[in-house]
C-alpha cells in the first residue's frame, strides 16, 4: 500500500530527511519510531502530500504523491500531531463538516458518521463543543475525522500524545480494531508505545533510517546483546584496553568513585559472550596489577537497543547541504510542493536552479511583473501575459479550461456582490 524509495527533504541547507526507504502493506500497523526532531512528521508530511520531497518517491495505494496527489488524498485519513479541530462545533457538525469536505453526502455521510462514532467511542459526547472535550475525546475525534471517508491508508502522527494510561491503552484498542482493513503508520518517540501495537518498527535518527524490522527482530537483537559494568581501582589508561578486548562492541566511561574507574562495556554473542568477556576483563586487570572491584554481566532490554541504535547519530542529528547543492535549493523550501500543487507533475531538484520559484503562484507573477516593471527587468508590454491568474495556472497545466472559465466566473461575481454590499452601506460609512 505504501512505498518509500530514497526520500530526502531540505530546508534551505538544512537536511531534515536522508535518503529513507520502506514499505508498508494492508494489514500492516507499522511504528515509526526515533527521538524528537528525527523526521518522522516530515516524512508523514510527504506521505499525505502536504510537502513534497527535494529527492526520492513514494507511492500510496499506487499513486505517486508528487505527481497524483489528488488520488494519494482520497486513500488517506490523516491525523497530525495537533488534531485540526474547530472547538466551537460540536463533535457531530465537525465530523458532518469533514465528511462533506470529503466528498460524502445523504445516506452516505449519514452511514459514515455513525460507523466512526462507534468506531471511536464517541457516541455520548456527539452534542458537546470540542473546545468541552478532555484531551482523550479530542484526539478520538481527530482519529474519526481521518476515518470519515473510510480510507485505505491510516497516517497517526504522535496519536497518544499527553495521554493518560486509561486513554492511551483506548488508543491502542483502537488502532487494533482498524488494522484489520487499513494500512497504519503511526509515530511516536515512546518504545513500549511502538512495540504495544506495531507488527515492525522502522527507527529514524538524525533523518536516517537506522533500523527496519518486526518487533520479534529487536527482541532476538536484545537478547544477544548483553552489558557489562566494570569498578578498578587506579584504572588509569585502561579504557582504549577494554575497547580492544574481543566480544566488546562499546566500551564508555561513568562516573566513578574517587580512587576508582568504572566502565560500562556492551556485548555481543549473548550470554556465553558476555561470560567470555568477563573473563577477559579479569585477565588484563590481573596481568596489569590493577584490584577488580566489581564484574556484574547484565542483559540488555529493548529500551536499551533503541538507545544503542540512536548512540550512533546522536552527535549529528540532521546533515546541511553541500555547498554545491545548497546553491541548487529554493529560498521557499516547500517550492516543490507548491510546483506540484500548480502543475500536477512531479519535481526534480534540477528545477530549484530556475530564475522564477516554483513556488510563485499566479499572484505572485503578477506581483513579479508589476515589480519588474518598474525596475525595468520587464516590459509594459510583458505585463497583460501576467495580468490572467487564470490564464497562468492553465498554461502550467494546473486548471483545464472549463475550471478556468468557472473560477474567472465565480471571482468576477464575488467582485460584483463586493461591489453591490458597498453601494448599499448607509451614508456616513455605518455598517
Amino acid at each position: 500500500m505504501i512505498e518509500v524509495r530514497g526520500i530526502t527533504k531540505y530546508y534551505g541547507a538544512f537536511k531534515a530527511l536522508d535518503d529513507v526507504s520502506f514499505d508498508v502493506a494492508r494489514g500492516e500497523v507499522l511504528g515509526f519510531l526515533g527521538p524528537n526532531g528525527a523526521g518522522k512528521s516530515t516524512t508523514m508530511k510527504v506521505l499525505t502530500t502536504y510537502i513534497s520531497a527535494s529527492e526520492g518517491t513514494a507511492r500510496v495505494g499506487g499513486f505517486d504523491v508528487h505527481a497524483q496527489p489528488h488520488e494519494v488524498r482520497r486513500r488517506i485519513g490523516y491525523l497530525p500531531e495537533t488534531p485540526p479541530l474547530y472547538g466551537d462545533m460540536s463533535v457531530e457538525d465537525y465530523l458532518a463538516f469533514a465528511g462533506r469536505a470529503r466528498g460524502l453526502k445523504g445516506a452516505q455521510l449519514k452511514s459514515r458518521l455513525a460507523a466512526v462514532v462507534d468506531e471511536t467511542g464517541l457516541r455520548r459526547k456527539l452534542k458537546a463543543r470540542i473546545n468541552e472535550l478532555s484531551k482523550g475525546f479530542r484526539q478520538r475525534t481527530g482519529i474519526a475525522q481521518a476515518l470519515i471517508h473510510d480510507p485505505e491508508v491510516l497516517i497517526l502522527d504522535e496519536p497518544t500524545s499527553g495521554l493518560d494510561p486509561m486513554q492511551i491503552v483506548e488508543i491502542r484498542r483502537l488502532i487494533e480494531r482498524l488494522r484489520e482493513t487499513k494500512c497504519i503508520i503511526f509515530s511516536t518517540h515512546i518504545l513500549q508505545e511502538a512495540t504495544a501495537v506495531a507488527s515492525r518498527l522502522v527507527i529514524v535518527n538524525g533523518g536516517k533510517k537506522v533500523a527496519d524490522g518486526t518487533v520479534d527482530d529487536l527482541a532476538r537483537q536484545a537478547r544477544d546483546a548483553q552489558k557489562v559494568r566494570v569498578l578498578v581501582k587506579g584504572a588509569s589508561g585502561l579504557l582504549e584496553a577494554l575497547r580492544a578486548i574481543p566480544g566488546v562492541t562499546r566500551a564508555e566511561a561513568v562516573n566513578p568513585p574517587a580512587g576508582y574507574g568504572r566502565f560500562e562495556l556492551a556485548t555481543s554473542g549473548g550470554v556465553a559472550g558476555a561470560r567470555a568477556v568477563c573473563e577477559r576483563v579479569s585477565d588484563l586487570c590481573r596481568a596489569r596489577g590493577l584490584t577488580l572491584a566489581e564484574l556484574a554481566p547484565q542483559t540488555q532490554t529493548l529500551e536499551d537497543i533503541f538507545l544503542e541504535l540512536l548512540r550512533g547519530r546522536q552527535d549529528t542529528p540532521a546533515q546541511a547541504a553541500s555547498s554545491a547543492d545548497a546553491q541548487k535549493l529554493p529560498e521557499d523550501p516547500d517550492a516543490t510542493a507548491a510546483a506540484t500543487r500548480v502543475t500536477g507533475k512531479p519535481t526534480e531538484a534540477d528545477n530549484y536552479a530556475r530564475p522564477v520559484t516554483a513556488s510563485e503562484t499566479a499572484w505572485d507573477v503578477i506581483d513579479a511583473g508589476a515589480k519588474g516593471a518598474e525596475t525595468g527587468s520587464k516590459t509594459e508590454t510583458d505585463l497583460p501575459a501576467l495580468a490572467d491568474p487564470f490564464a497562468t495556472a492553465a498554461a502550467s497545466g494546473g486548471l483545464s479550461a472549463a475550471d478556468v472559465a468557472a473560477a474567472r466566473r465565480a471571482m468576477q461575481q464575488a467582485d460584483k456582490d463586493a461591489d453591490k454590499r458597498e453601494d448599499n452601506k448607509p451614508a456616513g460609512g455605518g455598517a
